[in-house]
């Protein structure tokens, strides 16, 4: 292996979601923490994803509702899907433990479709709904996380115009939930606001009418996974141009360190492989404010190296791994990304 193929493997790995090792009999508890407690939390109280405790939604939602929803995810949300990831025991064992995050007794719902005038569901969702699930029931922005939704909300409104949930939801718990509402949560009784149960027969038909123009997804698997650019100028040079090339992107360089700092004696650092780290607080604010997870690529970073005669610059590809985010509005932040590395790169070896 090439000393660039190390340089590349090490950056790869920098990014790279921690893998886990399953137990051969499920664990709920175990399987829950190791896939679901950093979106979910500890105990359910939601984070970046949505809180799992609260009664009105503990108390309101079927297993089989549960069970997909791990299952299929929510593509283009912040959901990912697991069915390539765990069994269906595994799956089942965490809907277990889920269910110990609250006392009450979970429903079960007809699978039987629920008849209703489309149209006019659509007129009543988009009176009723849109405000909070999206003209195009694409769900409300941001994620579960104060930092990127108001705080007086624990909750963000779900995506409905989405595979995953029309999977998961069947008419009949759809139909309750709009009946019933959800304690806690900006989701109200209809009933209550005045809707006939044929109106809401109405909604869950439209929404379920969603099914037949679902939102496409862009893979970015095919990308590749690092953006690099050979220097026709020695690696003090080319670190000049870079620096350059940062500055006047209206970024500010934080520091510039050697790629086996803090591994190796500091006599022994290979000064040249050098990382240069840069920032732009405004950039970095309102990414954050999207999906607080995009701080895995932040601060910015572009690594110099030197093999014998040849300088390359290097980068991590953010669009590229934006696909294990499974956020399509997150897809937008870390494509600016890569079109930033890919501008500051041409400038600095041209």
């Amino acid at each position: 292996m090439t000393r660039y193929n190390h340089i590349t493997l090490a950056l790869l790995l920098l990014f790279m979601p921690l893998t886990h090792i399953m137990a051969s009999h499920p664990d709920g508890k175990n399987l829950y923490v190791q896939n679901c407690s950093v979106c979910h939390g500890d105990q359910g109280s939601g984070g970046v994803g949505v809180p799992l405790d609260l009664e009105s939604f503990q108390n309101n939602v079927s297993d089989r509702y549960l069970f997909n929803s791990i299952k299929f995810g929510r593509p283009g949300r912040t959901m990912p899907a697991f069915e390539s990831l765990l069994t269906d025991d595994d799956m089942k064992s965490i809907v277990q433990y889920i269910r110990h995050f609250s006392t009450g007794k979970a429903l079960e719902f007809d699978q039987t479709p629920i008849k209703g005038n489309i149209k006019k569901g659509k007129e009543i969702y988009e009176d009723r709904c849109a405000s909070c699930h999206g003209d195009n029931g694409l769900g409300g922005r941001g994620t579960g996380v104060t930092l990127s939704r108001p705080r007086d909300l624990n909750i963000i409104a779900p995506a409905l115009n989405n595979a995953g949930f029309l999977k998961s939801a069947s008419d009949e718990m759809i139909k309750h939930t709009l009946m019933h509402g959800r304690d806690k949560t900006p989701m109200n009784s209809y009933l209550k606001q005045g809707l006939s149960e044929s109106d809401i027969n109405n909604v869950v038909a439209y929404v379920r009418n969603f099914e037949k123009h679902l939102p496409k997804s862009t893979d970015y698997s095919k990308l590749d996974p690092i953006i690099q650019e050979e220097s026709p100028y020695s690696l003090e040079k080319t670190l000049d141009n870079l620096k350059k090339a940062v500055l006047g992107k209206n970024f500010r360089i934080i520091r510039e360190q050697t790629v086996d700092d803090g591994l190796v004696a500091k006599k022994q650092q290979n000064k040249k492989q050098i990382i240069l780290y840069f920032c732009n607080f405004k950039f970095l604010n309102e990414s954050l404010a999207i999906d607080p997870r995009i701080g895995l690529f932040l601060p910015c970073r572009i690594t110099v190296v030197q093999h014998g005669n040849t300088v390359k610059l290097m980068a991590i590809n953010p669009l590229r791994l934006s696909k294990m985010f499974n956020n399509s509005e997150l897809d937008e932040a870390c494509k600016s990304m890569t079109d930033l590395y890919t501008e500051i790169i041409e400038e600095a070896t041209l």
